[in-house]
């Protein structure tokens, strides 16, 4: 699992906390995909996921915007760490 990866699984599951979203079936009920492709990129077991997936779980699963949903000091850390 990519740097990438595992900084987007724990920001998923920190805003599904945050909103008070309490289960990841929820979530992917929300968004409007499989629970087992939710849980698959959770885990890590989905290799890179789709950017197509990553919208719905953000639009529809956590009502905002892609560039907010990247905006977190973890990811300019992953940036750095994939421009060396």
């Amino acid at each position: 699992m990519t740097t990438l990866n595992v900084e987007t699984a724990k920001r998923i599951e920190e805003l599904r906390k945050k909103q008070g979203i309490r289960t990841r079936n929820q979530l992917a009920t929300r968004a409007g995909i499989d629970h087992s492709t939710l849980d698959n990129l959770l885990n890590g077991k989905s290799g890179d996921p789709k950017l197509s997936t990553i919208y719905k779980i953000a639009s529809s699963g956590l009502g905002m915007k892609m560039k907010e949903f990247f905006d977190f000091p973890e990811m300019d850390e992953v940036r750095e760490i994939e421009d060396d």
